[in-house]
């Protein structure tokens, strides 16, 4: 991929700094005479303006205001907010903790035909059972330092992945064979959510291929994404969430994808590996 994630968000504030500059510009306005207008520091202005500080609502409405530019404050606030959208802190996503952020996607699932989804750490989340989930989740909060709802969180996200059995989705998952070893929770609930993979694998609509250790690699192991149609690829790093839709970054996403699932195995060879994993349980 020519661009990350994060320079992807950074660029859509710079755009939006730029149409900052040029309404200032245009209202023949200098930075220390827009900072008056606004009762700000003319350091403030010129963060803003330079893209080194991310401008809030407000600071929009402001700049508008003071440029003679109200009729663009909707415009700019929208894209403002895309940004903000594109990279999210997951301090920031969790500070109520997670039950929330678990909630909030729901019309996301909902209205998803197409599914693609590629883990290479841990159980897809719509694949989780509800202990798997509870143990992951209460590791995330105490990591992050954030309010440990994982119970409700875990309800939550089983509640979310009815999806699965409702009719018009279908799931396209992968992920890598090193996920079905990795111990979350004790060996009971190992156990319990390897055994409802077999189950999920038998769904007419889930398709489920895993990348054994031995795949001669085409496409190294990458960081976890889910691709929602041809719309949205949410994609998770260790910090934050980035959501990307820009045209050019889902298509990259949609090749890795394609090109990961002409290494994975499926059907029985799949349902192999899996019992494999339980039977080393012990």
């Amino acid at each position: 991929m020519s661009e990350s994630p994060s320079s992807s968000a950074q660029a859509a504030r710079a755009v939006i700094a730029s149409r900052l500059g040029e309404l200032r510009r245009g209202a023949e306005l200098t930075g220390h005479e827009l900072a008056l207008r606004c009762g700000w520091s003319p350091a403030k202005s010129s963060r803003i303006e330079r893209a080194k500080t991310p401008a809030s609502d407000s600071d929009i409405r402001a700049w508008c205001t003071a440029c003679g530019a109200e009729d663009q404050i909707t415009d700019l606030i929208a894209e403002n907010r895309r940004a903000d959208q594109m990279y999210v802190h997951w301090q920031k996503l969790h500070r109520h903790g997670m039950r929330r952020a678990q909630d909030e996607v729901v019309p996301l699932y909902k209205s998803t035909r197409n599914f693609r989804v590629y883990c290479s750490n841990v159980i897809p989340g719509m694949l989780q059972t509800e202990a798997y989930a509870a143990a992951l989740l209460s590791t995330i909060a105490a990591f992050q330092d954030t309010p440990d709802d994982s119970p409700s969180a875990a309800a939550s996200r089983v509640e979310r992945s009815q999806v699965l059995y409702e009719g018009g989705h279908r799931f396209a998952l992968l992920m890598e064979e090193t996920v079905l070893h990795y111990r979350i929770g004790d060996a009971d609930t190992m156990a319990g959510q390897l055994g409802y993979l077999l189950a999920t694998m038998a769904l007419p609509n889930v398709s489920l291929g895993i990348i054994p250790f031995t795949a001669e690699r085409r496409v190294w192991p990458l960081e976890a994404f889910y691709l929602f149609d041809d719309r949205r690829v949410s994609v998770e790093l260790l910090t934050a969430a980035v959501n990307v839709s820009a045209p050019s970054e889902i298509a990259a996403y949609a090749k890795a994808f394609s090109q990961l699932a002409e290494i994975a195995v499926y059907g029985s060879d799949a349902r192999t590996l899996v019992t494999e994993a339980i039977n080393s349980l012990g």
